[in-house]
């Protein structure tokens, strides 16, 4: 393993190995990211070992030591932070309060000065998929959310999640919408992904989608399983080319007519930190690992 490793060096080629590149990624130490409450004793149990697996491999480096202690303390602060504040949902509908608000920005900012990773652009941490905890207000996510509530009241329609996926230069991201809390629908972007540096990236957006909506069938209401019944024989029977468009949703070409810029200021195996041109940060934990580590090899400078 590769912390295992980092006992046997000096304590001037452990620093050197632990911040040399991004292609040497950080000390694989983990923190339990607990965005569920019920899990409390088990996430106190895997912090645990984290710090004792850090503990062990950093004996005789004092300096390097207390960095990731400080790190993983700042990890386990974010997240219980955005915990008490209400986590995503509370996020959306726009139930933090100022203080909340600045509270979870100043742990932010905290994590951001720990940054184990000095090329995240070029990092392999940064592909797989990750779930949005945190954005600003002036964030593809906050514009989603906005969209949603300002048209829609909160008892007819809420926004459950949302992710991204990351992979081979490009990203998919999707907003998970319930209507009446029985018909589930997703919000698909599709965009480009070009490094501009060591930190800042260029996003264009490609394509926009409106999935064709699912129904919960246990969720509705026995007096309307009737109508349900009677809309899918509907539905059957429409001609095959209107059958095709609402199976495969609405697609919206955006041909790159969109786009951003945006720095990556924090990366690490479990949490992805952005910030666009005004500073508003984004803030998102790993879901899961992209089998691909291709990001290295497809990102290139621009000239």
């Amino acid at each position: 393993m590769a912390m295992s490793q980092h006992c046997s060096v000096s304590a001037t080629s452990a620093v050197r190995l632990s911040f040399s590149s991004s292609a040497s990624p950080p000390l694989p130490t983990r923190v339990s990211l607990n965005l569920h409450p019920e899990k409390k004793v088990q996430s106190h149990s895997r912090r645990m070992i984290s710090r004792a697996m850090v503990q062990e491999a950093a004996q005789g480096i004092p300096s390097v030591y207390a960095r990731e202690m400080e790190r993983l303390s700042a990890k386990e602060s974010l997240i219980l932070a955005f915990n008490d504040a209400g986590g995503f949902e509370a996020l959306v509908t726009g139930k933090i309060t100022d203080l909340q608000k600045i509270d979870v920005n100043e742990r932010i900012t905290t994590l951001e000065r720990l940054n184990p990773t000095p090329r995240p652009t070029t990092s392999p941490y940064l592909e797989g998929r990750w779930s949005f905890e945190w954005f600003g207000s002036n964030t593809p996510g906050s514009l989603a959310a906005r969209v949603i509530f300002e048209r829609f009241p909160s008892s007819f329609v809420s926004l459950s999640s949302m992710d991204i996926v990351i992979k081979d230069a490009s990203t998919r991201a999707t907003a998970n919408v319930k209507l009446l809390n029985m018909i589930e629908n997703k919000v698909i972007l599709t965009s480009k992904l070009t490094v501009e540096g060591p930190l800042r990236m260029k996003e264009e957006y490609l394509e926009g989608m409106l999935e064709s909506p699912t129904v919960i069938e246990e969720a509705v209401p026995e007096q309307l399983r009737g109508l349900l019944g009677q809309a899918t024989t509907t539905l059957q029977q429409l001609p095959e080319p209107v059958k095709d468009t609402l199976s495969n949703g609405l697609r919206i070409p955006l041909g790159g007519s969109y786009q951003r810029f945006f720095m990556i200021s924090y990366l690490d195996d479990e949490i992805l930190i952005v910030r666009d041109t005004l500073g508003v940060p984004e803030v998102l934990t790993r879901v899961e690992t992209s089998s691909s580590s291709s990001v290295v090899e497809n990102l290139e400078y621009n000239s």
